[in-house]
């Protein structure tokens, strides 16, 4: 197919749906719980536990990717059974359902802040960046709608709309130059990371950030139209396998020694005196891209796409949070924030801390099973569709 040019829809030119990968769904969910712990001020989980704080990226960059893996290889299947034009107007109106989620959650975590300001939180609206918005909603009105003001929490669900908006583009590029329109994205974002372009006042740079979800959606469309996203010969897998060991171990070993376990001797301690390359988010710094990449590879790898433990009741529960991982999370930021104002109350206390984060994980869980009865998915049983990873 190329550009709005439809191929018959014959067994030949329109690939089989495949089944869902449970794999997706279940790390979709540790990443949710993750973003979750790490919203806890004060949290010794959010703080310690998840492995954003051992390496150089978090649980927003591995969601973007793997959405746009997601959406890519369904971007891919509407057109080649429907065409372009269809595909993209798909995609349109799911951006259009989330960029109103975004709104929706915008007014209301606005509306909880307005209330705790004007009663037991009065400096609340400074801490979190919503004391512009509060004061003068009109003036900053238009930026809301652009999603262009962002303050605390409101950052990343702006990142998945403009993927969307971005990706019939994208696949309109590989329609007329294939798989080589990969090299735009990439392109942009060298060119951010040496130019150090950057959108005022947003959480997640659009020009950084579009890398990791059009380039998951490289990758998924690769894996629907070719049945693999990598296949790499064996001796390219195991260098890149290495690769992506040697830079979790980096990270690993960069995060101790800014905790202060390593001696701070030569060269070992240059870099840390600056660490924005590892604090910095707003222009995904290199370090985070490729940490991400290769905590993603190595699940792929590793993880059997039927391994037995994928069915246990743990796992289970995991696949329910990651298949409804936008109203887990939507969820989560008000629970998150109710949590950190229980915290301060009561400082340093380890049994509290736990017992809310824990509690919080549970209720995202029964939220997630409560939304999804009656639609969900084992193994042999129709369910929306993922496409293999590797």
């Amino acid at each position: 197919m190329v550009g709005n040019m439809k191929v018959p829809a014959t067994p030949a030119t329109v690939p089989a749906k495949p089944a869902r990968d449970q794999r997706l769904d279940v790390v979709k969910g540790v990443l949710q719980l993750s973003i979750f712990a790490k919203h806890i001020g004060l949290s010794f989980v959010g703080g310690w536990v998840i492995h954003s704080n051992w390496g150089f990226s978090d649980s927003s960059e591995l969601f973007l990717l793997l959405s746009g893996f997601t959406l890519g290889s369904v971007f891919a299947l509407k057109q080649t059974k429907a065409g372009w034009a269809a595909a993209a107007w798909d995609m349109l109106g799911r951006a259009v359902r989330l960029y109103r989620t975004h709104l929706l959650v915008f007014a209301l975590f606005g509306l909880m802040v307005a209330i705790a300001c004007h009663t037991v939180l009065p400096g609340e609206s400074d801490r979190l960046g919503w004391t512009r918005v509060l004061a003068t909603p009109l003036e900053v009105l238009p930026a809301i709608l652009l999603m262009l003001h962002q303050p605390a929490f409101m950052g990343i669900l702006p990142s998945f709309v403009w993927g969307m908006l971005l990706l019939p583009g994208f696949a309109w590029l590989w329609g007329r130059i294939g798989e080589s329109a990969i090299l735009l994205p990439l392109g942009v974002y060298a060119v951010v990371q040496v130019v150090g372009w950057h959108v005022p006042g947003v959480e997640f740079d659009p020009f950084a950030w579009q890398v990791l979800f059009l380039g998951g959606a490289w990758l998924g469309r690769r894996a629907l139209l070719r049945g693999r996203a990598l296949a790499l010969p064996p001796v390219w897998d195991r260098v890149v396998t290495v690769g992506a060991v040697s830079v979790l171990a980096v990270g690993l070993a960069t995060r101790v020694a800014l905790h202060g376990a390593l001696p701070e001797i030569g060269l070992w301690a240059a870099p840390f005196a600056e660490p924005a390359w590892i604090t910095e988010k707003a222009g995904l710094p290199v370090t985070a891209l490729v940490h991400a990449l290769a905590l993603a590879w190595l699940v792929v790898r590793f993880v059997p796409k039927d391994a037995a433990w994928m069915r246990v009741a743990a796992a289970e529960w995991l696949a329910a949070i990651g298949r409804k991982s936008l109203e887990v999370f939507c969820l989560g930021l008000f629970l998150s924030w109710g949590a950190t104002q229980v915290l301060a109350l009561a400082p340093g206390s380890w049994a509290l801390d736990l017992g809310l984060t824990a509690a919080g994980m549970v209720a995202l869980g029964v939220w997630a099973r409560w939304l999804g009865r009656g639609g969900r998915t084992r193994a042999g049983v129709p369910g929306r569709a993922a496409v293999p990873l590797r």
